[in-house]
């Protein structure tokens, strides 16, 4: 199939042979396994998972792609925006088979769909994704480390990370001006019980200000909510991920119940 990649949807196709395979065998789909992968675009990922004997339904934005794949008839289409797919409909449909997610995702949306897939990670296996390499730094990054922030601590709570391998500008067309990377992210079993929104509000208060020690930022914000005793004479950079789970546990535990 000719295709011109289009700019609007952040288009740049896989066409390196080895890459796609090397990519396909970190994967190593089982037969007959059920994966999602997101943008198959040309099927530079499709067709090895395929050949694997996964089974794959896709979600293609562009309408000329997901045209091609059903037409195609050897995998499930679904033609929308990834960021309003409801992932917990799709893992209820095989409640015995947690989904397998996998993609080379758009890199102008990359982190707003690793937060959409954030709330279904108990329904989830593993997800392999390509990204912007320095997005996986950020998300594989542990504490001290000049990449360490908020989307790592977010990530970090619901998945263990694994940074698989590298991949050069010219393993795509058209070529990004960036490299990128393949990670694995694998759910953790038993997360710390918390509110996404009250941790994603404490790590963006501490990280808002990195220069800056804890207790010109984090502090205040601690003060208004009656929370003492934590170690604020450092910066956020310097706080393990372990330590803000169990700060936002406590403030958690000190909000007022809801009605009823």
């Amino acid at each position: 199939m000719k295709h011109l990649p289009r700019k609007r949807f952040g288009q740049h196709f896989l066409v390196d042979d080895a890459v796609t395979e090397a990519i396909a065998d970190a994967i190593a789909p089982r037969p007959g396994q059920r994966l999602v992968e997101i943008g198959p675009g040309l099927g530079a990922l499709t067709e090895p998972l395929l050949a694997r004997g996964a089974a794959l339904t896709v979600i293609e934005l562009d309408r000329d792609l997901a045209a091609h794949w059903r037409r195609d008839g050897r995998v499930d289409v679904i033609e929308a925006d990834v960021l309003t797919v409801d992932f917990r409909a799709l893992a209820a449909a095989d409640p015995a088979a947690p989904l397998r997610v996998v993609g080379n995702l758009p890199y102008n949306i990359s982190t707003p769909i690793l937060f959409h897939l954030l709330p279904q990670a108990g329904r989830v296996a593993d997800q392999h994704f390509m990204l912007q390499k320095e997005v996986v730094a950020r998300m594989v990054a542990g504490p001290g480390h000049k990449d360490y922030g908020r989307l790592s601590v977010m990530l970090q709570w619901r998945y263990a990370m694994e940074w698989v391998l590298d991949v050069a500008p010219e393993a795509f067309d058209p070529p990004p001006r960036v490299d990128s990377a393949v990670v694995r992210m694998r759910p953790l079993a038993e997360p710390a019980p918390l509110r996404e929104a009250l941790l994603s509000e404490l790590v963006t208060v501490a990280f808002s200000q990195r220069r800056k020690l804890l207790r010109h930022t984090l502090g205040r914000w601690l003060q208004a909510r009656g929370v003492e005793g934590f170690e604020l004479q450092r910066r956020a950079e310097e706080v393990p991920v372990a330590e803000y789970l169990a700060l936002a546990a406590r403030v958690q535990s000190l909000e007022a119940p809801p009605p009823g």
